[in-house]
């Protein structure tokens, strides 16, 4: 027999020796998902023998779940080579007690037709037809048991002296780090929907100016201004950048241990940018309305000097010296960093080395993933707004729950050149803010053509400050918010019922092939060393990339041809200019992310949660709702989502974390 890497494997342990002092050994061949039997044999010999079996079902999924089984005495007078044919027979028998060999050979008839695809009649009587016959039991779980007794040869030997060699040698170019940093796959995705890029160029956002704005008399006013209004205190130098950067240190400092949303405290960077931004200012230059507004990273994006945790015990003191990109245009806009905020664990969900991040609105729930800091941080009042990132709902569940707006743009809008990659064809940037108009002004500053991204472009988009949305047609789905629909028509928005259709049945399993099976090739080190035993939350990543070992490549490529025909079903059946609907409905977050098109969440509601505690009578629900536009429309988007926060104060609500946090219900959680 051989290790298998998929379906049975086999230990062999000499166990001791016969009365005619021949070796005896225990052959225990191991399923996949944990179920496994024994075989004791006479090496060296072609006589006597004995045999059990002990299908334990230990496995909690896959083929072999659920399976049970009693020990089994062979005759003495059995064969080595017929026990272990008939063991190999009981791992097709599920839920069936075995209490003879004679039950077995009733069985075996039963069964015939399913273990016929893997064994040519005749007896097994070689150790080359038990490799055979373990690699064809391995090849059900590649739904690819189709070949004969010699194709399986053939294959195992071209395997062993061809594959497995490229393999390693791939790996070791490539895969000698964690995380995708380097090495990007040549295998671009595109989410552009027209034949041909625009020619012209996009133009910068024409802000809108705040006239009259006065300074505030206490810091908790301040914490709650929009970072238009903060940019322009400080362009009329009613406050300091290092004034504001100490009040928001305060405050993350206050409530950080609550809310558990803060990874670093970058101080004394923030403190030298923030110093910088008021010389700069002193010398009559002024960068915009970014100028000295302090700001938080997730913490997956890395800033040379200070750790880039990607939220896992396993790299919570890895210092990247790489700068990214979203990082270096904040720092040219002015804007000062004052730290790296909380990504669950390897981007998955809010459980993180340091603890489980904690919704602002309601202390008693968490704040759902994988930007759980941006958001926690921005609804809480701890920083004018953050950059988190999305492969599959991490900016749209933890905006929602925590009741703040936010943006996750078109694919290829930001640059992505120094963050821990899952998806290189479904990562993107984009920002967690208190307003629309925030989420523009950071977009316009932090989008473009990133050198070191083969996935970003760029994207002509149109000012949204100019859009007049009275020209467009916004549809509505079922579960959209009726309140942003009506608001709309008042402000002139045709708005119509509106489906968006499309054949494919299986959008949330192409999604999940395509994240699980790019993630496992940026973490392959990572399994193959164990580290996934340590992982915070074991199930979630470490069942999710044993599974991706089992994707081939071949089915890999048609889940891609899958999501380019759902693409080109969503672009023929999308016949508005932009539609509303439910932002945290599953099917919709992974149809989103694959077709790439933008998204932005606004709080429309909150709700009285069910049984407060006496102390916390001011907790809430938030109810959020999101705009859709196609690929590269991100201006109508924002353009709708600031008329409608133009007629409604949503977005201005201020969570109660100073409630105690004792006696809330906890949540379940939701994906990443």
């Amino acid at each position: 027999m051989m290790a298998l890497p998929l379906g049975l494997g086999l230990l062999r342990t000499v166990t001791g020796v016969t009365h005619r002092g021949q070796a005896r050994s225990r052959d225990t061949y191991k399923g996949p998902v944990g179920g496994s039997f024994t075989h004791h044999r006479v090496l060296q010999s072609q006589g006597s023998c004995s045999g059990e079996v002990d299908l334990s079902g230990r496995g909690r999924s896959g083929l072999l779940v659920g399976w049970r089984g009693r020990g089994v005495s062979p005759s003495s007078a059995q064969s080595p080579v017929v026990s272990r044919r008939e063991n190999l027979w009981r791992l097709f028998l599920p839920k069936f007690h075995v209490h003879s060999h004679t039950h077995v050979r009733e069985y075996h008839k039963i069964w015939k037709d399913r273990l016929g695809k893997h064994v040519d009649n005749g007896t097994i009587s070689e150790e080359k037809d038990d490799k055979t016959l373990c690699l064809k039991v391995a090849l059900e779980f590649f739904d690819a048991n189709f070949f004969n007794d010699s194709k399986v040869q053939e294959m195992a030997k071209g395997s062993k002296e061809l594959n497995i060699p490229a393999f390693k040698m791939n790996r070791k170019l490539v895969a000698s780090e964690d995380g995708g940093l380097h090495n990007p796959s040549v295998l671009v995705f595109n989410s552009i929907w027209s034949k041909n890029e625009p020619q012209s160029q996009s133009v910068r956002f024409n802000f809108p100016h705040i006239g009259g704005m006065k300074r505030p008399n206490n810091e908790e006013d301040i914490a709650f201004m929009s970072v238009l209004e903060l940019g322009e205190l400080i362009r009329t130098k009613q406050i300091t950048s290092q004034e504001l950067t100490g009040i928001f240190f305060r405050r993350l400092k206050r409530y950080n241990h609550v809310l558990e949303a803060v990874v670093t405290f970058t101080e004394d960077l923030a403190n030298s940018q923030a110093k910088k931004a008021d010389e700069l200012l002193e010398k009559g230059t002024y960068l915009g309305p970014l100028h000295g507004i302090p700001y938080g990273l997730k913490d997956i994006i890395s800033v040379p000097t200070y750790k880039t945790t990607w939220g896992s015990k396993t790299f919570k003191d890895q210092v990247l010296e790489t700068e990214a990109w979203v990082y270096k245009r904040l720092r040219s806009a002015g804007a000062v960093l004052l730290g790296k905020l909380v990504s669950g664990s390897l981007a998955y969900d809010d459980i993180w080395f340091g603890g489980r991040t904690r919704n602002p609105w309601n202390i008693g729930e968490f704040s759902t993933g994988s930007s759980a800091g941006p958001a926690a941080c921005v609804s809480a009042g701890m920083v004018p707004f953050a950059i988190g990132s999305e492969t599959a709902g991490s900016i749209t569940y933890p905006a929602a729950r925590c009741g703040v707006t936010a943006l996750r743009p078109t694919f290829g809008t930001v640059g992505r050149t120094g963050v821990m990659s899952i998806s290189e064809s479904l990562d993107k940037l984009g920002p967690f803010c208190r307003t629309a108009k925030d989420c523009a002004i950071i977009l316009d500053f932090i989008r473009g053509k990133d050198p070191d991204d083969l996935s970003s472009r760029n994207i002509f988009l149109k000012d949204p400050f100019s859009i007049d949305i009275t020209k467009l047609t916004v549809g509505y789905l079922k579960d959209a918010d009726m309140e942003v629909v009506h608001a709309l028509a008042s402000k002139g928005v045709n708005v119509v019922p509106f489906e968006l259709n499309y054949t494919s049945q299986s959008v949330q399993s192409i999604l999940n092939f395509t994240m699980d099976v790019e993630m496992l090739a940026h973490f392959d080190k990572w399994q193959r060393l164990g580290h996934d035993d340590d992982y915070e939350a074991q199930d979630q990543w470490p069942v999710e990339l044993r599974r991706a070992r089992l994707v081939p490549a071949v089915d890999y490529i048609q889940a891609q041809r899958a999501r380019g025909k759902l693409i080109r079903e969503v672009r023929e059946g999308f016949t508005v200019d932009a539609f509303i609907g439910n932002a945290t409905d599953w099917e919709k977050v992974c149809m989103g992310n694959l077709v790439g098109m933008p998204v932005i969440v606004v709080p429309t509601d909150f709700k009285s949660i069910v049984n407060p505690p006496k102390s916390g009578n001011r907790r809430r629900t938030t109810v959020t709702t999101g705009i859709y536009a196609p690929p590269d429309h991100d201006h109508i988007v924002l353009a709708l989502a600031m008329a409608y926060q133009s007629v409604t104060d949503h977005h201005k609500q201020r969570p109660p974390i100073d409630d105690d946090a004792v006696g809330s219900p906890l949540v379940p959680r939701f994906r990443l």
